[in-house]
């Protein structure tokens, strides 16, 4: 487990039917963050910098016209970035046994745009069952274990008190507080799976894979 390095990752979107949109897709590693926003055609001038002045690790943010060239270019990220190298995708409540969001919402958004599935190399790992069977919390939200087992760090930086307002920011271009918003979720979510490493065996994670039958 140890030895694969852990690649944190998050989205938002615009809701929650098969219609809505990818807003923001964000990756974390122990290097920088790496995210990708949906911004339509609006200009957007020192987004960057500004994050990047506000955030301890570095964030490399790339800005797309259409969620399909967000799409294209998360795809192009992954396979000649991330499967290149030996690690794993970890999320919070992404897949799991019995649900999950973010990569079945992924999943519907791709075969939306006719673009294949480019996570084919990578496993994966859903942290939240982890701290769900081996921990004791009274929290289950990622915001709420972070804070029983971690501290009030990154709660702190996470400008949204709920994952809901994440929407209305991107309504209202408010893509500043929306970005921290996902760098927060993603850097808690990596923090908590190397906790978990350090006080859980191999034989506590369910590590699947993402390669496709076809």
């Amino acid at each position: 487990m140890t030895e694969l390095t852990t690649i944190a990752f998050d989205i938002e979107t615009t809701g929650f039917q098969a219609d809505d949109e990818l807003t923001v897709v964000g990756f974390d590693s122990a290097v920088s963050s790496r995210v990708f926003l949906h911004t339509g055609t609006a200009p957007q001038t020192g987004l960057a910098d500004r994050l990047n002045d506000a955030l301890q690790t570095p964030v490399q943010l790339s800005l797309h016209d259409s969620e399909q060239e967000l799409l294209n270019e998360l795809a192009t990220f992954v396979t000649s970035t991330l499967t290149q190298h030996d690690a794993k995708l970890v999320a919070y409540n992404g897949e799991r046994w019995n649900g999950g969001f973010d990569l079945p919402f992924l999943r519907t958004r791709l075969c939306t745009h006719g673009l294949e599935w480019p996570f084919g190399t990578l496993p994966y790992v859903d942290v939240m069952d982890v701290f769900e069977t081996r921990f004791n919390t009274s929290e289950d939200t990622l915001s709420g274990v972070y804070e029983e087992l971690i501290g009030s760090e990154l709660n702190d930086l996470d400008p949204f008190t709920d994952s809901s307002e994440a929407v209305t920011a991107w309504k209202d271009g408010a893509y500043e507080p929306l970005i921290t918003h996902n760098v927060a979720d993603i850097r808690r979510t990596r923090a908590l799976m190397e906790l978990a490493e350090r006080y859980c065996s191999k034989s506590d994670f369910s590590m699947k894979s993402l390669e496709p039958i076809a």
